[in-house]
């Protein structure tokens, strides 16, 4: 990636977005501005969540890249997830599941490719037989550090000085404000 082809967050403000092919177009603040059709709409919840679906197949994509450069054929980028999200810790599958947003049946399957590959070590409980603690193993210690390596190149290549730190510390708290608004939604009713 070039210096030219990459967006610096800090070149944006709040009446200037990029818009497709490169060109700048005005944008009212609090408004999306549909850039097929040129108008400017209210920005939808739906809109937003559909996005976050985008970023998220994008982000899969970017994981997927990387493990292909660090020729590794037996991992896709859902388990490389749950590599992350395991870290350093050892914890059973329900911890695993509050961490992360899978369903449960995809992460028996996804372990059990793992712990196949060599990538996580699956023991016993000492106090449930029944369930299993899982920690990384040195194998899959090392990928986790290889991605986190890459995932660091790649925030020192987009971000460039404390206000995309600021814009990415706002994003993250808003979406974060926003899962547990929808989260109480879903379980307590609107």
């Amino acid at each position: 990636m070039n210096d030219d082809s990459v967006l610096n967050l800090s070149d944006l403000n709040d009446d200037l977005r990029i818009g497709n092919r490169g060109r700048a177009v005005q944008a009212d603040p609090g408004h999306a501005q549909d850039l097929e059709f040129g108008d400017l709409r209210q920005i939808t919840y739906f809109e937003l969540a559909r996005l976050m679906e985008r970023a998220s197949r994008r982000f899969s994509g970017l994981i997927r890249a990387e493990l292909t450069k660090l020729r590794v054929d037996d991992v896709g980028p859902a388990q490389a997830m749950i590599l992350l999200a395991i870290g350093d810790s050892e914890l059973s599958v329900a911890e695993l599941l509050e961490r992360g947003h899978y369903v449960g049946s995809n992460v028996s399957y996804y372990l059990k490719q793992l712990a196949d590959g060599d990538y996580i070590d699956r023991v016993a409980s000492q106090r449930d037989k029944r369930s299993a603690r899982i920690k990384l193993t040195e194998k899959g210690r090392q990928l986790r550090a290889n991605l986190r390596d890459a995932a660091m190149a790649y925030e020192r290549a987009v971000k460039r000085g404390d206000q995309d730190q600021r814009m990415l510390e706002t994003a993250f708290q808003t979406l974060h404000e926003l899962e547990l608004a929808w989260a109480n939604a879903s379980r307590f009713g609107v």
